[in-house]
């Protein structure tokens, strides 16, 4: 069987690649290997989920990167805010790995990076959650995500989204909306869409 990046143990040939990107105005160096998801660039949902999030506006607590990859999202709001820990999640073993050399190449030490299949693994409430979810790991996963993200979240907690409209914005929207009885649309990119649903009980 193939691997993707969502693959738990990718068995296929090293192929490491290192990159610099400027986030959020941020210099950062990425290393990133094959079998992980986009390994030349931040890829554009992810820059576009960043360049929107925005932690000042959370409510205290903790963030939770989940599906992380090889860190972008999860290391840069560690490095918005410092003060906050930011857990970092992902299935695939190589890109944890890469997630916590790219944590201590960045100098960021506010992080905590860990193996959790959706919320498997997750305790505790967050401030915030930021995804971009695994769409190529099929609908039931992405549902779980969206469907199970206010379980894990403090009164006035975010879930953040990216996803494109082509795959499922609209009905991520309404999932979420469902959940959570709010969604808003914060931002519009060439196909993107940042969704944005607030935990008010």
């Amino acid at each position: 069987m193939a691997d993707h990046y969502y693959s738990v143990d990718p068995a296929s040939a090293h192929d490491r690649h290192t990159f610099d990107a400027t986030l959020r105005g941020i210099p950062f160096r990425f290393v990133t290997d094959a079998s992980v998801f986009s390994k030349e660039r931040v890829d554009f949902g992810s820059q576009t989920l960043i360049d929107t999030a925005d932690p000042a506006v959370w409510p205290a607590g903790a963030i939770l990167d989940l599906g992380c990859g090889y860190g972008p999202i999860g290391l840069t709001m560690a490095a918005l805010a410092p003060r906050r820990e930011v857990d970092m999640t992902d299935v695939n073993e190589r890109a944890l790995g890469l997630a916590v050399e790219n944590a201590a190449a960045n100098h960021i030490h506010n992080v905590h990076i860990f193996p959790s299949s959706v919320y498997d693994a997750i305790d505790g409430r967050y401030a915030a959650i930021l995804t971009n979810p695994p769409i190529r790991a099929g609908k039931d996963v992405v549902n779980a995500i969206l469907t199970g993200a206010a379980d894990h979240l403090v009164e006035g907690g975010h879930l953040l989204v990216v996803i494109q409209k082509k795959q499922g914005a609209p009905s991520a929207k309404k999932r979420m909306t469902a959940a959570f009885g709010n969604c808003t649309v914060l931002k519009h990119n060439k196909g993107y869409q940042i969704l944005d649903s607030v935990l008010i009980r």
